[in-house]
Protein backbone atom coordinates (compact mmCIF):
# COMPACT_ATOMS: atom_id res chain seq x y z
CA UNK A 1 0.00 0.00 0.00
CA UNK A 2 2.78 2.37 0.97
CA UNK A 3 4.68 1.64 -2.26
CA UNK A 4 1.52 2.25 -4.30
CA UNK A 5 1.04 5.59 -2.50
CA UNK A 6 4.61 6.61 -3.33
CA UNK A 7 4.14 5.64 -6.97
CA UNK A 8 0.87 7.60 -7.16
CA UNK A 9 2.56 10.66 -5.66
CA UNK A 10 5.42 10.43 -8.13
CA UNK A 11 2.96 10.08 -11.00
CA UNK A 12 0.96 13.11 -9.81
CA UNK A 13 4.09 15.26 -9.51
CA UNK A 14 5.18 14.15 -12.99
CA UNK A 15 1.80 15.06 -14.49
CA UNK A 16 1.78 18.48 -12.79
CA UNK A 17 5.31 19.17 -13.97
CA UNK A 18 4.34 18.22 -17.50
CA UNK A 19 1.31 20.54 -17.43
CA UNK A 20 3.42 23.39 -16.07
CA UNK A 21 6.06 22.93 -18.76
CA UNK A 22 3.37 22.77 -21.46
CA UNK A 23 1.80 25.99 -20.22
CA UNK A 24 -1.69 26.93 -19.15
CA UNK A 25 -4.20 27.33 -21.99
CA UNK A 26 -7.06 29.83 -22.17
CA UNK A 27 -9.74 30.52 -24.77
CA UNK A 28 -9.20 34.12 -25.89
CA UNK A 29 -10.58 36.58 -28.42
CA UNK A 30 -10.05 40.17 -29.47
CA UNK A 31 -9.38 42.71 -32.19
CA UNK A 32 -6.11 42.63 -34.14
CA UNK A 33 -4.25 45.95 -33.95
CA UNK A 34 -1.01 45.06 -35.69
CA UNK A 35 0.44 42.14 -37.66
CA UNK A 36 4.23 41.72 -37.76
CA UNK A 37 5.18 38.72 -39.93
CA UNK A 38 8.89 39.55 -39.72
CA UNK A 39 8.79 38.86 -35.98
CA UNK A 40 6.03 36.22 -36.06
CA UNK A 41 3.83 38.32 -33.79
CA UNK A 42 0.54 40.15 -33.48
CA UNK A 43 -0.77 42.87 -31.20
CA UNK A 44 -4.33 42.25 -30.01
CA UNK A 45 -6.82 44.28 -27.99
CA UNK A 46 -8.08 41.32 -25.97
CA UNK A 47 -11.40 40.86 -24.26
CA UNK A 48 -11.29 39.84 -20.60
CA UNK A 49 -10.52 36.22 -19.76
CA UNK A 50 -12.53 35.40 -16.62
CA UNK A 51 -10.31 34.26 -13.78
CA UNK A 52 -7.11 35.18 -15.59
CA UNK A 53 -6.92 38.77 -16.86
CA UNK A 54 -8.90 41.91 -17.53
CA UNK A 55 -9.39 43.31 -21.03
CA UNK A 56 -6.07 44.70 -22.26
CA UNK A 57 -3.77 45.17 -25.24
CA UNK A 58 -1.03 42.56 -25.56
CA UNK A 59 1.57 41.37 -28.08
CA UNK A 60 1.77 37.64 -28.80
CA UNK A 61 4.26 35.56 -30.67
CA UNK A 62 3.11 32.70 -32.88
CA UNK A 63 4.96 29.47 -33.55
CA UNK A 64 3.77 29.24 -37.15
CA UNK A 65 3.94 32.40 -39.29
CA UNK A 66 1.26 30.93 -41.59
CA UNK A 67 -1.30 31.69 -38.89
CA UNK A 68 -0.82 35.38 -39.68
CA UNK A 69 -1.65 35.08 -43.38
CA UNK A 70 -5.32 36.11 -43.20
CA UNK A 71 -4.98 38.66 -40.42
CA UNK A 72 -5.25 42.42 -40.85
CA UNK A 73 -5.71 45.32 -38.41
CA UNK A 74 -9.39 45.35 -37.52
CA UNK A 75 -9.87 41.57 -37.79
CA UNK A 76 -11.76 39.92 -34.94
CA UNK A 77 -10.08 36.65 -33.93
CA UNK A 78 -10.46 33.75 -31.53
CA UNK A 79 -7.36 31.89 -30.38
CA UNK A 80 -5.80 29.74 -27.69
CA UNK A 81 -3.57 31.71 -25.33
CA UNK A 82 -0.74 29.56 -23.99
CA UNK A 83 1.01 30.92 -20.89
CA UNK A 84 4.05 29.35 -19.26
CA UNK A 85 6.50 30.59 -16.66
CA UNK A 86 8.49 32.78 -19.06
CA UNK A 87 6.33 33.63 -22.04
CA UNK A 88 2.93 33.60 -23.73
CA UNK A 89 1.90 32.84 -27.30
CA UNK A 90 -1.16 32.58 -29.51
CA UNK A 91 -2.10 29.27 -31.09
CA UNK A 92 -4.95 27.99 -33.27
CA UNK A 93 -5.89 31.47 -34.48
CA UNK A 94 -9.30 31.64 -36.14
CA UNK A 95 -10.84 34.63 -37.87
CA UNK A 96 -14.20 35.41 -36.30
CA UNK A 97 -16.52 36.26 -39.18
CA UNK A 98 -19.36 38.62 -38.36
CA UNK A 99 -22.82 37.10 -38.55
CA UNK A 100 -25.56 39.63 -39.27
CA UNK A 101 -28.31 40.04 -36.71
CA UNK A 102 -31.12 40.95 -39.09
CA UNK A 103 -34.54 39.60 -38.03
CA UNK A 104 -34.88 37.95 -41.46
CA UNK A 105 -31.43 37.30 -43.02
CA UNK A 106 -32.96 35.58 -46.05
CA UNK A 107 -35.06 38.64 -46.85
CA UNK A 108 -32.01 40.85 -46.46
CA UNK A 109 -30.04 38.71 -48.90
CA UNK A 110 -32.87 38.84 -51.42
CA UNK A 111 -33.08 42.60 -51.08
CA UNK A 112 -29.34 42.82 -51.65
CA UNK A 113 -29.56 40.78 -54.85
CA UNK A 114 -32.44 42.91 -56.13
CA UNK A 115 -30.60 46.10 -55.25
CA UNK A 116 -27.40 45.00 -56.98
CA UNK A 117 -29.28 43.92 -60.08
CA UNK A 118 -31.15 47.22 -60.28
CA UNK A 119 -28.02 49.37 -60.29
CA UNK A 120 -25.77 47.16 -62.34
CA UNK A 121 -22.42 45.91 -61.21
CA UNK A 122 -21.48 47.17 -57.75
CA UNK A 123 -18.38 49.33 -57.44
CA UNK A 124 -15.30 47.54 -56.19
CA UNK A 125 -14.65 48.14 -52.51
CA UNK A 126 -11.27 49.56 -51.53
CA UNK A 127 -8.80 46.96 -50.26
CA UNK A 128 -6.63 47.39 -47.19
CA UNK A 129 -3.55 49.42 -48.12
CA UNK A 130 -5.14 51.09 -51.14
CA UNK A 131 -5.67 54.83 -51.37
CA UNK A 132 -9.33 55.70 -50.86
CA UNK A 133 -10.69 57.61 -53.90
CA UNK A 134 -11.60 61.18 -53.10
CA UNK A 135 -15.23 62.12 -52.57
CA UNK A 136 -17.30 65.14 -51.58
CA UNK A 137 -20.51 65.05 -49.56
CA UNK A 138 -22.53 67.69 -47.70
CA UNK A 139 -21.97 68.32 -44.01
CA UNK A 140 -24.60 68.97 -41.36
CA UNK A 141 -23.95 72.69 -41.79
CA UNK A 142 -24.81 72.49 -45.50
CA UNK A 143 -21.21 72.98 -46.61
CA UNK A 144 -19.26 70.55 -48.81
CA UNK A 145 -16.86 68.17 -47.07
CA UNK A 146 -14.11 66.59 -49.17
CA UNK A 147 -12.10 63.59 -47.97
CA UNK A 148 -8.78 64.87 -49.35
CA UNK A 149 -9.14 67.93 -47.12
CA UNK A 150 -8.12 65.68 -44.22
CA UNK A 151 -4.95 64.27 -45.79
CA UNK A 152 -2.29 64.20 -43.09
CA UNK A 153 -4.83 63.17 -40.43
CA UNK A 154 -6.26 59.82 -39.38
CA UNK A 155 -9.89 59.55 -40.51
CA UNK A 156 -12.41 57.18 -38.92
CA UNK A 157 -15.64 56.73 -40.87
CA UNK A 158 -18.91 54.96 -40.09
CA UNK A 159 -22.43 54.66 -41.58
CA UNK A 160 -25.81 55.25 -39.94
CA UNK A 161 -29.32 56.48 -40.59
CA UNK A 162 -30.97 58.65 -37.99
CA UNK A 163 -34.29 56.76 -37.88
CA UNK A 164 -32.60 53.49 -36.87
CA UNK A 165 -34.34 52.22 -33.74
CA UNK A 166 -32.08 49.28 -32.88
CA UNK A 167 -29.62 49.98 -30.02
CA UNK A 168 -27.01 47.51 -31.27
CA UNK A 169 -26.77 48.98 -34.78
CA UNK A 170 -26.62 52.70 -35.65
CA UNK A 171 -26.89 53.80 -32.03
CA UNK A 172 -23.94 51.62 -31.13
CA UNK A 173 -21.89 52.97 -34.04
CA UNK A 174 -22.56 56.54 -32.99
CA UNK A 175 -21.85 55.68 -29.36
CA UNK A 176 -18.49 54.25 -30.44
CA UNK A 177 -17.68 57.57 -32.09
CA UNK A 178 -18.86 59.44 -29.02
CA UNK A 179 -16.38 57.43 -26.97
CA UNK A 180 -13.64 58.14 -29.50
CA UNK A 181 -14.39 61.84 -29.19
CA UNK A 182 -14.00 61.66 -25.41
CA UNK A 183 -10.86 59.50 -25.53
CA UNK A 184 -9.07 61.51 -28.22
CA UNK A 185 -10.41 64.98 -27.51
CA UNK A 186 -6.90 66.45 -27.65
CA UNK A 187 -6.33 64.86 -31.08
CA UNK A 188 -9.73 65.65 -32.58
CA UNK A 189 -9.57 67.95 -35.61
CA UNK A 190 -5.79 68.22 -35.19
CA UNK A 191 -4.76 64.59 -35.85
CA UNK A 192 -8.05 62.71 -35.96
CA UNK A 193 -11.30 63.31 -37.84
CA UNK A 194 -14.59 61.42 -37.45
CA UNK A 195 -16.95 61.14 -40.43
CA UNK A 196 -20.47 59.73 -40.06
CA UNK A 197 -22.19 59.09 -43.41
CA UNK A 198 -25.94 58.57 -43.68
CA UNK A 199 -27.17 56.04 -46.25
CA UNK A 200 -30.67 57.52 -46.03
CA UNK A 201 -30.24 60.89 -47.78
CA UNK A 202 -33.97 61.11 -48.57
CA UNK A 203 -34.75 61.61 -44.89
CA UNK A 204 -31.38 62.70 -43.47
CA UNK A 205 -31.04 66.26 -44.70
CA UNK A 206 -28.34 68.56 -43.24
CA UNK A 207 -30.90 69.95 -40.77
CA UNK A 208 -31.79 66.46 -39.55
CA UNK A 209 -28.11 65.54 -39.24
CA UNK A 210 -27.42 68.74 -37.32
CA UNK A 211 -30.02 67.76 -34.70
CA UNK A 212 -28.57 64.25 -34.61
CA UNK A 213 -25.07 65.68 -34.11
CA UNK A 214 -26.28 67.80 -31.21
CA UNK A 215 -27.81 64.75 -29.56
CA UNK A 216 -24.32 63.24 -29.47
CA UNK A 217 -22.69 66.50 -28.40
CA UNK A 218 -20.45 66.21 -31.44
CA UNK A 219 -17.59 68.67 -31.83
CA UNK A 220 -18.29 70.24 -35.26
CA UNK A 221 -14.57 70.81 -35.81
CA UNK A 222 -13.67 67.15 -35.63
CA UNK A 223 -16.85 65.08 -36.08
CA UNK A 224 -18.76 65.66 -39.33
CA UNK A 225 -22.12 64.19 -40.37
CA UNK A 226 -22.44 63.75 -44.12
CA UNK A 227 -25.26 63.39 -46.64
CA UNK A 228 -25.63 64.05 -50.36
CA UNK A 229 -27.38 62.89 -53.48
CA UNK A 230 -28.47 59.26 -53.60
CA UNK A 231 -25.81 58.55 -56.25
CA UNK A 232 -23.00 60.21 -54.29
CA UNK A 233 -23.94 58.45 -51.07
CA UNK A 234 -24.15 55.13 -52.89
CA UNK A 235 -20.67 55.61 -54.34
CA UNK A 236 -19.14 56.31 -50.93
CA UNK A 237 -20.91 53.33 -49.37
CA UNK A 238 -19.67 51.09 -52.18
CA UNK A 239 -16.07 52.15 -51.48
CA UNK A 240 -16.28 50.53 -48.05
CA UNK A 241 -18.63 47.63 -48.80
CA UNK A 242 -21.57 49.17 -46.95
CA UNK A 243 -24.85 47.62 -48.11
CA UNK A 244 -28.30 49.05 -47.41
CA UNK A 245 -31.79 48.33 -48.64
CA UNK A 246 -35.18 50.00 -48.07
CA UNK A 247 -37.46 47.72 -46.05
CA UNK A 248 -40.91 49.29 -45.71
CA UNK A 249 -40.46 52.37 -43.50
CA UNK A 250 -36.96 51.43 -42.32
CA UNK A 251 -33.66 50.16 -43.76
CA UNK A 252 -31.80 46.86 -43.70
CA UNK A 253 -28.08 47.50 -43.70
CA UNK A 254 -24.66 46.11 -43.00
CA UNK A 255 -22.23 47.63 -40.51
CA UNK A 256 -18.80 48.98 -41.42
CA UNK A 257 -16.35 51.21 -39.59
CA UNK A 258 -13.32 52.25 -41.64
CA UNK A 259 -10.03 53.84 -40.64
CA UNK A 260 -7.97 55.79 -43.17
CA UNK A 261 -4.33 56.65 -42.43
CA UNK A 262 -2.58 59.99 -42.85
CA UNK A 263 -1.64 59.12 -46.44
CA UNK A 264 -5.24 58.44 -47.45
CA UNK A 265 -4.85 54.65 -47.45
CA UNK A 266 -7.43 52.30 -46.00
CA UNK A 267 -5.86 50.96 -42.81
CA UNK A 268 -8.81 48.91 -41.50
CA UNK A 269 -12.42 48.13 -42.33
CA UNK A 270 -14.24 46.61 -39.38
CA UNK A 271 -17.44 44.73 -40.13
CA UNK A 272 -20.22 44.25 -37.62
CA UNK A 273 -20.79 45.39 -34.07
CA UNK A 274 -18.97 42.80 -31.99
CA UNK A 275 -15.92 44.93 -31.20
CA UNK A 276 -15.99 47.31 -28.26
CA UNK A 277 -15.48 51.06 -28.40
CA UNK A 278 -12.29 50.49 -26.39
CA UNK A 279 -10.97 48.10 -29.04
CA UNK A 280 -11.83 50.59 -31.78
CA UNK A 281 -10.01 53.25 -29.77
CA UNK A 282 -7.01 50.97 -29.33
CA UNK A 283 -6.85 50.54 -33.11
CA UNK A 284 -7.02 54.31 -33.64
CA UNK A 285 -4.39 54.84 -30.92
CA UNK A 286 -2.06 52.34 -32.56
CA UNK A 287 -2.43 54.08 -35.91
CA UNK A 288 -1.91 57.55 -34.43
CA UNK A 289 1.20 56.37 -32.60
CA UNK A 290 2.73 54.56 -35.58
CA UNK A 291 2.03 57.50 -37.85
CA UNK A 292 3.67 59.86 -35.36
CA UNK A 293 6.79 57.71 -35.18
CA UNK A 294 7.20 57.82 -38.97
CA UNK A 295 6.92 61.59 -39.15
Amino acid sequence: MRMNHVRSTILLVTVLATLASAGQKYAANGLVLKVDPSHNSIVVSCNAIPGFMEAMTMAFGVADAKELNNLRPGTMIEFTLVVDANSSRAESIRVHSYQGLEPDPLAARRLKLLDTASRGRASKAVSIGEVVPDFTLTGEDGRPVTLSKFRGKVVTLDFVYTRCALPNFCFRSSNNFGNLQRRFGHHLAKDLVLLTVTFDPVHDSPDVLQKYARSWKADPNGWHFLTGSAADVRRVCDLFGEDYFPDEALMDHSLHTAIIDRHGRLAANLEGNEFTSTQLGDLVQNLLASAKMRR
